[in-house]
């Protein structure tokens, strides 16, 4: 069965990362999948590892001249190219949504964001032949809040040989690398309002013999490093893009990540499988994933004080930070391996073709 996995991607996130890990896996279980997507100079190395591992992946300025397919599974940023993809694609299309679909901010902002979610996106996804997300509160949300039918949810996944654990020698050698002392709390994550970084900043504020590592790009990094000068976070330390995430897993001791919202995050994952505890964020699709005191420990996005409170008490029992690692670990190699996603993917595929 020949399935074409069309998005309308012009930076990579989550789901142009998830194509990397999930394709390439797709002929073991009989589909023959294409990408699609704009020729965009910053998903070029998303093509170049997808032809690396034997996926056609294809460049396109007219959705009409794409290639037959059985099925087209569609992944958007915005929902002006979802209606065009649900006008010019032939049917069955299903839609791949990592959206988060709820923003967990104080204040009202959620309902505004659920509001034009509401009226951007939802209609559009009812119109789809089906709906692929990857958490069942997702699905659950979708199914109740927004009236979405035929939804399926399929867990993410990660490389667990790739993101493992290190042994004593490799993680000194790694952290001499990255210049890390003491205590290490990492926070990969793209600079924008959704992730929070102020919240990290100041939980992480004058703790004595931690450091926090902030990794990644995008539109808030120089409001967020003013933010880090202005309040005196002398002990963040800003990385710039990491190429190796496998890497600077391994050299930290901690995930932090208070994000206002989340649908399984992949860097989550990531870091479960290197043997890393996580600090996060008390909504529902990362309590998927972390059962509190268990794998990690969760708190409030907001206010801070929440989140400091439980970093505070990750910190003070060194055992108890490495046995919570550990079980991380266990849980991703239980439920997240990537055959079981790429078997799951299949099965619903064929169902929707």
């Amino acid at each position: 069965m020949r399935v074409g996995f069309v998005t309308d991607a012009t930076q990579v996130g989550g789901s142009e990362i998830w194509l990397t890990q999930i394709l390439p896996l797709l002929p073991e279980f009989g589909i023959e999948p294409f990408s699609a997507m704009p020729p965009a100079a910053r998903t070029a190395y998303i093509r170049d590892k997808l032809h690396a591992a034997g996926i056609e992946a294809l460049t396109y300025t007219d959705l009409r001249r794409l290639p037959a397919a059985d099925l087209y599974v569609t992944s958007t940023w915005t929902p002006v190219n979802f209606r065009r993809m649900l006008v010019v694609l032939p049917r069955p299309r299903v839609a791949l949504v990592h959206d988060w679909m709820e923003m967990f901010i104080p204040g009202g902002v959620n309902y505004v964001y659920r509001a034009g979610y509401r009226l951007l996106q939802a209609p559009l996804l009812r119109r789809s032949d089906g709906v692929i997300t990857v958490s069942n509160w997702a699905r659950e949300h979708l199914e109740r809040a927004h009236k979405v039918p035929n939804v399926r949810a399929i867990h993410n996944g990660v490389d667990s040989e790739r993101f493992r654990p290190p042994s004593p020698a490799e993680k000194a050698e790694l952290r001499r690398q990255f210049g890390f002392s003491g205590t290490v709390a990492v926070m990969p994550a793209r600079f924008a309002l959704e992730k929070n970084h102020l919240a990290a900043l100041l939980a992480a504020r004058g703790i004595p013999g931690l450091t926090l590592a902030l990794a990644g790009a995008g539109p808030l990094e120089r409001q967020v490093r003013a933010a880090a000068r202005w309040l005196g976070v002398e002990n963040a330390v800003f990385l710039g893009m990491v190429k190796e995430m496998p890497q600077l897993y391994r050299a930290a001791d901690l995930l932090v990540q208070p994000t206002f919202g989340e649908n399984q995050s992949l860097v989550t994952l990531e870091a479960m499988a290197s043997g890393l505890p996580v600090l996060s964020s008390n909504i529902p699709a990362q309590r998927e994933l972390i059962d509190d005191g268990v794998e990690g420990w969760l708190a409030p996005p907001w206010p801070p004080r929440h989140l400091r409170r439980r970093l505070l008490e990750a910190l003070a029992d060194e055992d108890e930070l490495r046995r919570a690692g550990e079980r991380a670990r266990r849980r991703v190699l239980e439920r997240h391996t990537l055959p079981s996603v790429a078997s799951s993917l299949a099965a619903v595929l064929r169902e929707f073709a």
